[in-house]
């Protein structure tokens, strides 16, 4: 499942990812946060934390996944990957490029960090 994390900067969605990641996930927790963003008016910055209580990604939470990601390639501003997960991190830095926007990996003790980043327009 996907959760939201409490407690982030204002203008950044924070989420974590918890057992096993389905398509509900992305209908009912993520697509309905960033289109209230987008209605808003606001670029998308995301924080994802991927950690130890992650399972997998089922094949339908695969695809909502990309289909999300290009749906608004151009609103992307900011996504802060925190994971201790080596395959995460590598699949992030190996497909960044393909978002609009900037993407970082941060270790999990590094989520306050990344949330800043994602709320800042620093490198």
């Amino acid at each position: 499942m996907i959760q939201l994390i409490e407690g982030a900067p204002e203008g950044v969605l924070a989420f974590e990812a918890v057992g096993e990641v389905d398509a509900a996930d992305y209908e009912d927790v993520l697509k309905p946060a960033i289109e209230a963003a987008l209605e808003g008016g606001a670029d998308i910055r995301i924080v994802y934390e991927i950690g130890p209580d992650f399972d997998r990604y089922s094949a339908g939470a695969a695809w909502e996944d990309m289909a999300m990601g290009f749906a608004h390639l151009t609103h992307w501003r900011r996504c802060a990957v925190v994971t201790d997960q080596d395959w995460v991190a590598h699949g992030a830095q190996a497909f960044g490029w393909l978002m609009g926007g900037r993407l970082r990996v941060f270790e999990i003790d590094e989520l306050r960090a990344a949330m800043d980043w994602a709320a800042s327009d620093e490198d």
